[in-house]
C-alpha cells in the first residue's frame, strides 16, 4: 500500500512537471505571435507620440527578479524547516502562478492589440506619417508597438512578489493572532509588494505602458498569485497558514 501511495505520488508530480512545461511552451508561442491590429484615426496619434526610451527595467533583469527571489525564499525555508513537501508545493505554487499568467496576460495582448504610448516612433521612426496609417518601421517594433495591454512587466512582477508575500505571511504568520504587533512580519509581506509597485510604475516612466495597462497587469499578476497560493496553502488568518494543504488525496 506504502508503495502505491508512493507511486501515485509520483506520477502526480511528474504530471505538474510536464503541465508547466506545457505552459512555458505555450507561453512562447504567444510572445512571437501577431497580435490585432487596431484601427487607429490620424487624430488620435498624439496619444502614442511620447518618445522612445529604454526600458527602465531590461528584460534580462526582469526575468531573474521574477523567478530567482521565490525559489530562494522556498529553499532558505527548505533549509530552516526540513519539510520537503512544503518545498515541493512551494515551487509548484510559484510556477503555476507565474505559468497562468503568462499565458492570460499574452492573451489579452493579442486580442486587444492596443497601441503602447510610444507607437508613433515605431511606426514612424523617421517622423513622416501617411494617410493610410500604414507603419515604416521595422516589423517586429511595431508588433511589439501593438502590445500594450496589459504590461507583462507588471503582471509577471506582481504574481512573482505577491507569491512572495503571501508565501511569507503564512511562514511568519503575520496575519494571526501571534503575528499581530510584529512591525517586522508586516514588513517582510510588505516590501516585496512595494519592489513590485516600483517596478510597476517604471513602466509609465519609460514610455512603454498607459497607466491602464499598468494597472490591470498589476491587478491580474497580483490575483493569480493569490489564487494559486490559496490553492496550495490555507488562509493567511488560519493558525495552519505555515502548512500546505494536506497532499492525502493524490
Amino acid at each position: 500500500m506504502i508503495v502505491t501511495n508512493k507511486t501515485e505520488f509520483s506520477k502526480g508530480f511528474w504530471l505538474e512537471i510536464i503541465f508547466r512545461v506545457f505552459l512555458a511552451v505555450l507561453f512562447l508561442k504567444l510572445e512571437n505571435s501577431e497580435p490585432f491590429e487596431r484601427k487607429i484615426q490620424p487624430e488620435e496619434l498624439w496619444l502614442y507620440r511620447n518618445p522612445r526610451k529604454d526600458d527602465y527595467v531590461p528584460i534580462n533583469i526582469l526575468w531573474p527578479l521574477v523567478f530567482v527571489p521565490p525559489v530562494i525564499i522556498i529553499v532558505i525555508t527548505f533549509l530552516i524547516n526540513a519539510d520537503k513537501f512544503d518545498l515541493r508545493q512551494g515551487i509548484l505554487c510559484s510556477t503555476l502562478a507565474l505559468g497562468l499568467n503568462g499565458i492570460l496576460v499574452d492573451m489579452c495582448k493579442l486580442i486587444v492589440g492596443r497601441p503602447r504610448p510610444d507607437f508613433f516612433w515605431r511606426c514612424f521612426p523617421d517622423g513622416e506619417t501617411n494617410l493610410e496609417i500604414k507603419c515604416t518601421g521595422d516589423h517586429q517594433v511595431v508588433m511589439e508597438g501593438r502590445k500594450s495591454f496589459p504590461s507583462g512587466h507588471c503582471s509577471f512582477v506582481f504574481t512573482s512578489c505577491g507569491f512572495i508575500s503571501f508565501y511569507l505571511a503564512g511562514k511568519f504568520r503575520t496575519f494571526t493572532i501571534a503575528g499581530k504587533g510584529n512591525s517586522v512580519k508586516l514588513c517582510a509581506f510588505v516590501i516585496p509588494l512595494l519592489i513590485a509597485l516600483i517596478v510597476a510604475l517604471s513602466r509609465t516612466c519609460d514610455y512603454h505602458h498607459h497607466w491602464e495597462d499598468v494597472l490591470v497587469g498589476s491587478l491580474i499578476g497580483l490575483s493569480m498569485a493569490y489564487m494559486c497560493y490559496r490553492h496550495y496553502y490555507p488562509p493567511l488568518d488560519s493558525q495552519f497558514c505555515h502548512r500546505p494543504y494536506s497532499n492525502s488525496a493524490n
